[in-house]
């Protein structure tokens, strides 16, 4: 067997994963045979210290397989190249998949240390195999040779795929180049992850702790119930006069919206702002500096000019410029709306003595002017959605549209005890999958709400290999008196996710890097962002609102309340989130390094931009987990171009029907079943019959004339 000659720095790496794996137990759960139901993660086994172990196996695995692809005398070909390639990772992919999803979901100080530890072993071990020019040049001559092959369209995309992993991974450059991305490589995966822990630490570090009953003024009993059982857990007691409000977004959220205590509003607040921009060990300002540096330095060794060129070169936008013209289209027209309401708070909070509205006011007053304007309380539709009854609309919902049915299920191993499975099948019964739900805050998960997956489906010798889908949120706890009620921007980030979740569950391909989400960012929240026009739709609501209490439908009447309101606040709403994406795309379209901090860098883009004093970023730069940690560097902007596309493929099911069978199975054929199989343009075409129109967005947000 001919000898490898691979690139001095891939070889040393490779050479120490080999070594590793020899020390293989045999007894690690994580790679044994998963005996549970379906197949399913064996957490009632795994270990911290397994993930070392069975991490160093799976490089391992994957170096045997293309080590095995190279000592192939035969010519490369689709079969004995790119399949192998596809195949190789299987291993490795599977255990990353959990290790990763527990590090977000329910982390712990040993798994922190493992991710720190391991982040640039496996860096190192991506490169190596990437820039080897062994399996790069394998891969180049069938790339070179694709018009003689006889490929189907998937086999073609999986081809064109691996090409660009290569290219875009450094294959093709000189060594010296290779050396210096693998180090650049290194160092920024571990600084996503101490910038995520670091946000995390920050999080769960500040309590605002209320024992004078006094300041609870404004606050519904809900929130204060809430509140005081969050205390009463913290000190171990059945009963406490103390109340605890946190930088949860279901705890301080409603506390600036309700509470009257204006300084406590502000201490809170500047609190959640300041996450990440305090000087202790969780600053994350230099790791700002340098992540933004580094990223531009690969993306120009790459041939690139900019983070951003790099990143959108994979994207539907294709481009910085086709980006900042859709943004600022609608800042153009979000930030007069959004001054606009700033007048009216203004002169409500003015009659409180309130001079001049700072950030801390804008909900609060939000609050008292809803209620005015249009007799409605978001605490009195809170009592109509109840989390079990919400999940149950969803699930019927889907099962309208898709034939879907969810079934819980109690033997399925989890990983924290809150985790609830459900069994997913199709109408004739046939299985399709099972998902996790894991809906509560918990000082071991970071916030937010997001999808993932714990196995992605595939086929493995022509036979379906199911997926296993997670949620997970941070939603309202249920109390002793009261179930889990959930607000309403709650509920459409339910459906939210969901949506992502149908996209790996209903994903029918043959390539596993090809399956589900595997789709560009702009491309991605379509399927979930979708999925939020049922949430708050008339015949929906009234299918699973109704009152915790008295079991009563939600009355016309407050949803007509609703409809009229749908628009309020849609200033304030669409510019904290633009001006967050234009914020990351200054970071990240730069072309010069960065040498001013991201305080300054705000400051300076806040001015530029003219943003409301009282409207700070959604994310501000210190906290921005999505860009600097979540993998959406100048992608952030992604979300509103889904959603043009959301909103153009609503209007097809209101134009049609709600749940006509032929538009929601040409929606799930052509987007949900497809992955990354195809062009986004072209599916999206394949479903609609024509290109995207911004009419449908513009006229949703209250932007243009409905």
């Amino acid at each position: 067997m001919k000898k490898p000659p691979f690139i001095i720095m891939a070889f040393i790496v490779l050479h120490q994963i080999m070594g590793m794996a020899q020390n293989y137990s045999g007894t690690n759960p994580l790679l044994l045979p998963y005996t549970a139901q379906y197949g399913a993660v064996p957490f009632d086994k795994i270990e911290a210290h397994h993930f070392e172990e069975a991490i160093y196996y799976g490089m391992d695995i994957q170096l045997a397989g293309l080590k095995s692809m190279y000592a192939n005398e035969e010519d490369p070909t689709f079969e004995n190249t790119i399949e192998v390639i596809e195949k190789s990772s299987e291993t490795l992919d599977q255990v990353l998949a959990i290790f990763y999803n527990l590090t977000n979901a329910h982390t712990s100080p040993e798994l922190q240390e493992l991710a720190k530890k391991l982040a640039p072993v496996i860096s190192n071990h991506r490169d190596a195999f990437i820039m080897a020019e062994e399996f790069s040049s394998r891969v180049l001559k069938v790339y070179e040779n694709r018009s003689a092959l006889t490929l189907n369209a998937e086999q073609y995309k999986l081809l064109e795929e691996t090409y660009k992993r290569f290219k875009r991974g450094g294959a093709f450059i000189s060594t010296d180049d290779k050396v210096a991305l693998q180090s650049i490589n290194q160092k920024m995966s571990t600084m996503a992850l101490v910038f995520g822990d670091n946000v995390l630490a920050e999080t769960n570090s500040y309590k605002l702790v209320i024992d004078d009953p006094k300041d609870l003024a404004g606050l519904p009993e809900s929130v204060i119930s809430a509140a005081n059982a969050k205390a009463a857990k913290a000190e171990k007691q059945s009963q406490i006069n103390k109340w605890v409000f946190d930088l949860s977004n279901s705890s301080i959220m409603p506390f600036l919206q309700y509470a009257d205590n204006r300084e406590l509003r502000k201490e809170i607040l500047e609190a959640y702002l300041n996450r990440g921009n305090n000087d202790n060990q969780y600053n994350n300002e230099e790791s700002i500096k340098s992540l933004v540096n580094l990223r531009l330095a690969k993306a120009q060794i790459l041939g690139y000019n900019s983070h951003a060129a790099f990143v959108l070169e994979e994207s539907m936008a294709k481009d910085a410029g086709t980006v900042r013209e859709l943004l600022n289209n609608i800042w153009d027209v979000a930030r007069p709306m959004a001054e606009k309401e700033e007048k009216e708070l203004l002169a409500l909070a003015k009659l409180d003595g309130v001079g001049a509205l700072e950030a801390w006011d804008w909900r609060y007053y939000t609050e008292k002017l809803r209620k005015q304007k249009f007799d409605l309380d978001e605490e009195e539709l809170r009592a109509y959605f109840e989390l079990e009854r919400v999940r149950d609309g969803m699930f019927g919902t889907i099962n309208k549209l898709f034939g879907l049915q969810f079934k819980p299920v109690n033997n399925v191993p989890v990983y924290h005890e809150e985790v609830e499975v459900f069994e997913v099948r199709e109408s004739d019964g046939k299985y399709v999958g099972i998902l996790y739900m894991d809906l509560f805050p918990r000082a071991s998960k970071r916030g937010g709400a997001w999808m993932t997956s714990f196995r992605k489906q595939y086929k493995l010798g022509g036979q379906m290999v199911h997926p296993h889908i997670s949620i997970v949120c941070n939603f309202t706890r249920p109390t002793e008196d009261k179930p889990a009620l959930l607000s309403a921007d709650e509920v459409t980030t339910l459906f939210h996710e969901m949506g992502h979740a149908l996209h790996g569950l209903l994903s029918n391909v043959e390539y596993r890097s090809l399956s589900g989400t595997s789709v560009p960012r702009d491309f991605v929240e379509l399927p979930s962002q979708i999925l939020e026009n049922w949430a708050m739709h008339p015949s929906v609501l009234k299918t699973y609102a109704r009152h915790y209490k008295t079991n009563a439908v939600i009355p016309d009447a407050l949803i007509q309340k609703l409809e009229n309101s749908k628009y309020f606040n849609m200033g304030f709403i669409t510019t904290e989130y633009v001006a967050a994406s234009l914020l990351d795309m200054e970071y990240h379209n730069r072309t010069e390094p960065l040498l001013i901090s991201a305080k300054e860098l705000e400051y300076e883009h806040s001015g530029n931009i003219y943003l409301p004093k009282a409207i700070p970023y959604r994310y501000k730069s210190t906290y921005f987990n999505h860009i600097f940690s979540g993998g959406y560097s100048a992608g952030y902007y992604s979300y509103i171009y889904a959603e043009i596309l959301d909103a153009d493929a609503f209007d097809a099911f209101k134009t049609k029907g709600l749940f006509e069978q032929a538009t929601a199975k040409s929606f799930r054929q052509n987007i949900l079943e497809k992955g990354g199989t195809e062009d986004p343009l072209e599916l999206y075409i394949k479903f609609r019959g024509r290109k995207p129109e911004i009419g449908p967005l513009m006229s949703r947000r209250g932007l243009a004339k409905p």
